[in-house]
């Protein structure tokens, strides 16, 4: 009963939250970006909320918990450090003032206007749309899961709900209603994340027990020959960390900021953010070995999926359980909502607005955010809904590619005037093929592997294809690097 009023009384409050950024909210710009006039400590939560959904709870937790053991929290560290400090400090000055220079607000606008070229943007937008469904996808299982665990509500009915709240705020209140509620989901997080933490670890008999526990029980869940190496636990920590580098919904937090003074700040409350939900999740996950001798089995088969939620169900009491349902809603939401903006923005501002309607109207222009924001939940529910793969293989797959087509000509973009726009696209395509093709190549269990490969190969083909052809045009180097270039 306490769960279902702290539920109801959450949703109440996101959709008031909506309302409440509707009414601030007249423009793209407003929708997307809010007017980019996003202070530190909104910005830091946004960034963090939205690297943390469902997936690192659920999906991420459980399997590589039970996989890695005690090592799983080098995950926890590089996402901390390079996935947060550093990619604020790396790329939040130059992205912020560049899309300033260059007046754009996505990523393919950015990319478009950065390298003249023709059919860039709309092939990064089709991108972003294709490749971000699985991972709204993912968001939407792990939360299911734990509503499915919990009310003992069928998994069809709990997508439905988070259909519906996330639709009604976003669609209402944009970015404004992102970033407010952001900042309440992140204090929840906090809070939740280590709480969870506290009872577990004291259920578990102290933490020096749990320590001692996960360490002799590791290797008798988890023989020697089915330990995963150490590439995969490499390849985890920089598909995980780096590759927030070239997400769209990560990238847009830098766009949105007030000024450059924001940055230092944000990018030390986003580290400390990380650390603490990061460590929570992992470290969870490696105590299923103090509560489990084996994976809890579907048909036969280890389902990693199941293994927080039932850990989870099993060891708090009802009122703790309730916190930790909103702790998980709360990254879910977020991350659901800055993935649904992104992706409308693809079809809405880079293709409807950029290609179809150049002369749109800013109210019409509005309404086709709010539209296709609702069509792209809709299409993320059918794929969540026929359940055709595990949540980590769904998430490995979509950074895979969006990272794989973007971070380098992003990163380039930034720093590198040589830049052209054919390395630009041999460079996309080379990271979307791999992505894919070593994706089913190797399997979905060493998937990380080909999402690293896809992100860093890249990184080779760009500057050699650049340097045998045109250079780019010196005004448009001008324009985008005023004030940034040093």
């Amino acid at each position: 009963m306490v769960t279902i009023i702290l539920l109801v009384l959450f949703l109440a409050m996101m959709v008031g939250i909506g309302f409440w950024g509707m009414r601030k909210t007249s423009t793209l710009n407003d929708f997307f970006l809010g007017g980019r006039t996003i202070g530190p400590w909104m910005s830091a939560f946004a960034y963090g909320t939205t690297y943390f959904s469902a997936v690192i709870f659920i999906g991420f937790a459980g399997k590589l918990g039970w996989g890695f053991g005690l090592n799983v929290l080098w995950i926890s560290v590089g996402n901390a450090v390079f996935g947060s400090l550093l990619a604020w400090l790396v790329l939040g000055r130059r992205t912020r003032r560049m899309t300033q220079n260059l007046d754009v607000m996505t990523m393919p606008e950015f990319l478009h206007e950065r390298f003249a070229g023709k059919y860039i943007k709309m092939i990064t937008a089709a991108i972003i749309f294709l490749f971000l469904i699985p991972y709204s996808a993912s968001v939407f299982k792990g939360l299911a899961y734990l509503f499915e665990a919990n009310f003992n509500i069928s998994y069809d009915f709990a997508l439905l709900i988070m259909i519906f709240i996330t639709g009604v705020y976003l669609i209402l209140g944009g970015y404004f209603a992102i970033t407010l509620t952001d900042l309440i989901q992140g204090i929840i997080m906090l809070f939740g994340a280590s709480l969870m933490v506290f009872i577990l670890v004291h259920n578990g008999g102290g933490i020096i027990n749990v320590l001692n526990t996960i360490t002799a029980n590791y290797p008798r869940h988890v023989p020697l020959e089915k330990q995963p190496s150490l590439l995969l636990l490499c390849a985890l920590v920089f598909m995980t960390s780096f590759g927030t580098w070239g997400l769209p919904q990560m990238v847009q937090k830098f766009y949105a900021i007030r000024d450059e003074g924001v940055i230092n700040k944000a990018a030390l409350v986003t580290f400390i953010f990380a650390m603490v939900i990061a460590c929570a999740a992992y470290f969870t996950g490696a105590m299923a070995h103090v509560f489990y001798t084996a994976p809890i089995m579907v048909n036969g088969k280890p389902a990693f999926d199941r293994i927080i939620p039932t850990l989870l169900t099993s060891q708090l009491p009802p009122v703790l359980m309730a916190m930790i349902l909103l702790l998980v809603l709360s990254a879910s939401m977020s991350t659901l909502s800055s993935l649904v903006l992104v992706s409308a923005s693809a079809i809405a501002i880079d293709l409807y607005k950029g290609h179809i309607r150049p002369n749109i109207s800013k109210e019409h222009s509005l309404f086709m955010m709010r539209f296709l924001s609702g069509i792209f939940i809709a299409v993320s529910y059918l794929i969540a809904r026929y359940d055709f793969a595990i949540i980590i293989t769904l998430m490995s797959l979509s950074w895979g590619a969006v990272a794989g087509s973007f971070m380098a000509p992003y990163i380039y973009g930034l720093y590198w005037k040589r830049t052209t726009k054919v390395g630009v696209k041999a460079g996309m395509a080379t990271g979307l093929f791999l992505s894919i093709y070593l994706f089913f190549k190797l399997g979905p269990d060493r998937s990380p592997i080909a999402a690293s490969v896809a992100m860093l190969v890249p990184f080779i083909v760009i500057p050699v294809v650049s340097l045998f052809t045109k250079p780019p045009d010196k005004k448009l180097l001008e324009k985008a690097f005023q004030g940034v270039a040093r």
